[in-house]
């Protein structure tokens, strides 16, 4: 698992730098656990554009992730690790005892061959899924539920992890990538070790050609824009736009935009480093 340079042959793989896809043991995905992904080109029901710099880009079919781990006290082996276009995280396939078969998210140093299972009880070993309340202190940990049984939703992209730092009472104390730490139910599941593909990071596309494989238009600088379209517009020569702010006015840099009266932000305890 790594990243290679590439010979600079044509303009577009002068700065290029790519994954090398070593760890991929699996080119076409598990039929059974596939569904189509239609794309929105940034339109809403009605075909009217609602998001802008959304569009082309190359077809995708959607891996149904299991995020609840759910299927206790059944050993599963880990059959192929996959690449994903939804997410920028490897995959893994499990075949559980039963002949069922699932896709989770790939942890660093997950390999083909090797045993994972969930539930109350288990080993906290690489792969293994179990509740906060079992997991040894100071573990990294990531695919961590907010709410019991609603599936995973925190440390999901490559590279990420967080720390089990403390427990108090019915919660546990955990330290996000974000620097934020906060108090989650140790009834909640979070699985061991970080997710793969930390050098997603180091990836340069080279060219603007491989941004638009991606979905993504090229985007329009509010400065470069008109006082009609943008608050940053217009102005004599090269102005600089003034006060960074969004197309709808909100100030960009500083400017807290989490809702003051959410009700999860008293299980805060330090907010995440500006």
């Amino acid at each position: 698992m790594g990243v290679r340079k590439f010979n600079p042959v044509t303009p577009g793989s002068r700065f290029k730098v790519g994954n090398d896809f070593s760890e991929i043991t699996a080119s076409r995905p598990e039929k059974s656990l596939v569904l189509p992904n239609k794309r929105s080109g940034g339109r809403n029901s009605d075909g009217k554009m609602t998001s802008r710099y959304i569009g082309g880009g190359h077809k995708k079919q959607y891996r149904l992730i299991d995020f609840k781990r759910n299927k206790d006290g059944i050993t599963a082996s880990v059959k192929t690790i996959e690449y994903d276009p939804n997410r920028t995280a490897r995959i893994a396939l499990l075949v559980y005892a039963d002949g069922e078969k699932r896709y989770i998210l790939a942890p660093q140093g997950l390999k083909v061959g090797q045993s994972v299972v969930s539930g109350k009880g288990v080993s906290p070993d690489i792969g293994n899924a179990l509740p906060l309340a079992e997991i040894p202190l100071g573990s990294v940990i990531h695919n961590i539920e907010m709410q019991p049984g609603k599936g995973a939703s925190i440390c999901r992209s490559a590279g990420s992890g967080a720390q089990l730092s403390a427990r108090d009472g019915k919660y546990a104390i955990v330290k996000m990538p974000s620097g934020e730490t906060r108090m989650i139910l140790t009834t909640c599941k979070a699985v061991i070790g970080a997710v793969s593909n930390a050098e997603h990071s180091l990836v340069v596309h080279g060219k603007a050609g491989r941004n638009r494989w991606l979905g993504r238009r090229p985007r329009t600088r509010g400065v470069a824009m008109n006082p009609v379209d943008h608050p940053m517009g217009g102005g004599e020569g090269r102005a600089s736009g003034g006060h960074p702010r969004s197309r709808k006015g909100l100030p960009a840099k500083g400017y807290k935009t989490r809702a003051p009266k959410k009700s999860s932000s008293k299980y805060i305890i330090e907010r995440r480093k500006k």
